[in-house]
């Protein structure tokens, strides 16, 4: 066992990245290894104090805010070490970073991913005090991805992508040719957990409301270049609702034609993140982005629809 305070108490002082963040959600974040359970147990019994005050887990902190943590052993635990990936910056300021995410990278670690995006980040950046994902995609998805170096534009972020106040316009080949140019896809999707434990996404009445416009920007005898704007911000959502509408994205390894897919032998999600517009979190300063569609996904685009 590890006694990471040394048998007495630590005080920490709240900073401006930790603004507006619950302090239940802030221990589970510097406690790392220590169980959920315990970390609640410390609140609700007053051993956690805030300005030498008794405080509940909702409680959200202010910068200067200072914290009494009582001693807490935890497992020692050997952790994989994040490594810089590399990761092309479209954009950065003191509130934000976009990042032209590769397919294939893991926006963080987890489910058999040792690190990805954030933890690459972090690692690059030890000096940071914040950074965290305001948004996520798909592992296997590339493009543009917005990362918030402060709390309280990571808080504004969420608020605009809830609210639809972020535009996202992604590209995909897809199987078919749509009938139409434009139309929408409105289905309420469904999450839910398969027998080997993966988490899947399926079009159910009684799921969330969601939304897709799709505009058609090539179209072949079997395959269609189609540009695609969320109106919601569902699971999943791009890929199964083409994949309902008859237009599945080719290398789509969970709600695409597999048959297909190996017939082809398509080696990616053919899905990109192309373009995002929004006020900038802090000062409201119109900002704009474009990635290009990586070399390997416009091989195969060239291919099927020349």
């Amino acid at each position: 066992m590890n006694d990471l305070s040394k048998a007495r108490a630590t005080w920490l002082e709240v900073g401006e990245e930790a603004e507006a963040q619950r302090i239940d959600n802030y221990l589970l974040r510097i406690l790392k290894g220590v169980p959920k359970s315990h970390v609640y147990r410390v609140l609700r019994s007053g051993e956690v104090r805030v300005n030498s005050g008794r405080i509940k887990p909702e409680y959200r902190l202010k910068a200067g805010d200072r914290i009494r943590v009582p001693p807490i052993r935890i497992a020692e635990k050997k952790e994989p070490v994040a490594r810089s990936l590399g990761l092309p910056v479209v954009h950065e300021d003191d509130a934000l970073i976009v990042i032209d995410k590769p397919s294939g990278v893991a926006v963080h670690g987890g489910s058999g991913v040792s690190f990805g995006v954030i933890e690459s980040l972090r690692a690059e950046r030890p000096q940071a005090k914040l950074l965290e994902l305001a948004h996520r995609l798909d592992r296997d998805t590339s493009g543009l991805l917005i990362v918030a170096k402060k709390r309280s534009a990571l808080v504004e972020l969420h608020r605009m992508l809830r609210e639809g106040e972020v535009e996202k316009i992604y590209v995909a080949l897809a199987k078919g040719a749509p009938a139409r140019r434009e139309f929408e896809i409105r289905e309420s999707l469904h999450k839910y957990v398969t027998s080997q434990g993966e988490r899947r996404v399926a079009v159910r009445e009684d799921g969330k409301s969601a939304a897709t416009r799709v505009k058609v920007l090539k179209a072949g005898e079997s395959f269609c270049l189609l540009e695609l704007r969320l109106l919601t911000g569902r699971t999943h959502q791009i890929r199964v609702h083409l994949a309902h509408a008859g237009h599945p994205v080719l290398g789509d390894d969970k709600y695409g034609d597999f048959p297909l897919n190996r017939q082809l032998k398509v080696k990616r999600l053919m899905l990109h993140a192309a373009s995002l517009s929004f006020k900038h979190p802090l000062t409201g300063a119109a900002l704009a982005f474009k990635a290009a569609i990586p070399p390997e996904m416009k091989s195969v685009i060239q291919d099927k629809l020349p």
